[in-house]
């Protein structure tokens, strides 16, 4: 509500136009079980309160559709995944708005992040600031060679607002976390494969979309798996690390477990095996 409220004033108070279509989701005929959520706001992906917006209203239909196995994060503009948020929009918020505004932020890429089915992002060029803590809200990252990586903000004398404090600590560790965010450094493609920011970096193609294709082609072997197996695998692996010590972590796991038996998809698993032939997952 504080977003659409504020989207709302900015337009009224400033003239400014309220964009369609920033976000595009689609669910390929090609690509069974996958879907297709991209960044439409050229030229870079601004984050702007619409953007967020609707960004949101997207990832609650997603996290509706049971028999989905992956999603597809990327971007409709060549060379840039995101560039952070729309500082030029930010100059017309008032400093009284600025909390609420960083919290739909936050719960934006939040929403993102407890997706319950596995999402890869495909990061072909520019990921600055805002940009990146939404690749971070991701479970699998792809990058291209020319893609460049920071958490800016405190060029900008603020810090990530978008949970890059935390999520990137986890990502590739406390000392190397505090220098990327205290220094706001560029990361470009082969280091962030190195240091474990992205799980790969792939050549740029003439296209221009390597990054993509890759994330596609990991999603594709998502699409004989069972999507609540997928679903359950994500709980236990997210909800068990921060449980703390391995036997919390355990617990987790065994709960998560619990949750596969009573599924049709593993009867239909079982027959599957014994009739020697592929699956029909239903999600249930």
């Amino acid at each position: 509500m504080f977003a659409r409220s504020l989207v709302s004033a900015l337009v009224r108070g400033r003239g400014l136009s309220s964009a369609t279509n920033e976000i595009l989701l689609t669910y390929p005929e090609s690509n069974p079980g996958i879907a297709l959520l991209a960044m439409n706001r050229p030229p870079v992906n601004a984050v702007s309160l619409s953007l967020g917006a609707q960004l949101r209203e997207k990832l609650a239909e997603i996290k509706e559709q049971k028999k989905l196995q992956g999603v597809v994060l990327y971007s409709t503009s060549p060379k840039v995944f995101c560039a952070g948020a729309d500082l030029k929009e930010r100059l017309f918020i008032k400093e009284e708005d600025v909390p609420g505004m960083v919290r739909t932020f936050r719960l934006m890429i939040q929403d993102m992040s407890e997706l319950p089915m596995p999402v890869i992002c495909a990061i072909d060029g520019v990921a600055m600031g805002g940009g990146l803590e939404l690749a971070l809200g991701t479970d699998i990252r792809v990058c291209s060679t020319n893609a460049r990586m920071a958490l800016t903000e405190t060029k900008l004398a603020i810090i990530p607002g978008g949970g890059g404090t935390q999520r990137l600590p986890r990502v590739v560790g406390v000392p190397r976390a505090k220098e990327l965010i205290f220094t706001g450094r560029d990361v470009f493609g082969p280091e962030a494969e190195k240091i474990g920011l992205v799980n790969y970096c792939v050549e740029q193609n003439e296209e221009g979309n390597a990054a993509f294709v890759k994330a596609m082609e990991i999603a594709s072997l998502l699409q004989d798996r069972g999507p609540v197996a997928l679903r359950m695998a994500k709980k236990a692996i997210t909800e068990g690390f921060e449980a703390g010590p391995i036997r919390a972590g355990l617990d987790v796991e065994h709960e998560a477990y619990m949750g596969v038996i009573p599924t049709m998809d593993r009867i239909e698993a079982l027959m599957a095996f014994r009739d020697k032939r592929k699956p029909n997952f239903k999600g249930e």
